[in-house]
């Protein structure tokens, strides 16, 4: 009869072994977290801007609060409608525009109008996913730049809803 040797299955490490790597891999990701909490930390502070002497005492207005200078924001109304395809699939879209310089109430409604003719085409799978909300935006941006003769600078989306 042949001889048969009884194998014993093949054991892993220790557990001290294990408790220990796990000490170590975890020691090293508190490092890293720490090392890169402190490289961020540095990179975003601004350094600061010491006050020329002929303007310390004084207290500045940025220019978004200065009245007729700077960018400003004005939200549109919102933009309910149907959308091409499927023609029983509603949007609600509300947003607003941000313009170089203080705009008439009438560009407002102009560029609102334009958006809602825009929005009217659109088809569902032009606006899936990310790039498709990428699209969108992009489009609306050029629309409404090319409505204002370039005073509006962006189109932010507030609600994009789809029912």
């Amino acid at each position: 009869m042949a001889n048969v040797e009884q194998v014993q299955p093949r054991k892993g490490p220790s557990l001290a072994i294990q408790g220990a790597m796990l000490l170590v891999v975890t020691a090293a990701a508190i490092g890293m977290g720490w090392m890169s909490g402190g490289y961020l930390k540095g990179v975003d502070a601004p350094p600061s801007v010491p006050v020329a002497p002929e303007n310390e005492g004084k207290v500045a207005q940025p220019a978004a609060q200065q009245p007729g200078t700077g960018p400003t924001l004005v939200a549109l109304a919102p933009i309910t409608t149907n959308i091409a395809s499927p023609a029983d699939t509603w949007i609600r879209m509300e947003v607003s525009v941000v313009y170089d310089a203080p705009q008439p109430p009438a560009m407002a409604e102009d560029i609102q109008q334009d958006l809602l003719a825009f929005v009217r085409t659109l088809k569902t799978h032009q606006i899936e996913g990310a790039s498709g909300y990428q699209h969108l935006k992009a489009d609306l941006d050029e629309r409404a730049s090319i409505r204002s003769q370039g005073h509006v600078k962006q189109v932010l989306i507030r609600t994009l809803l789809l029912e």
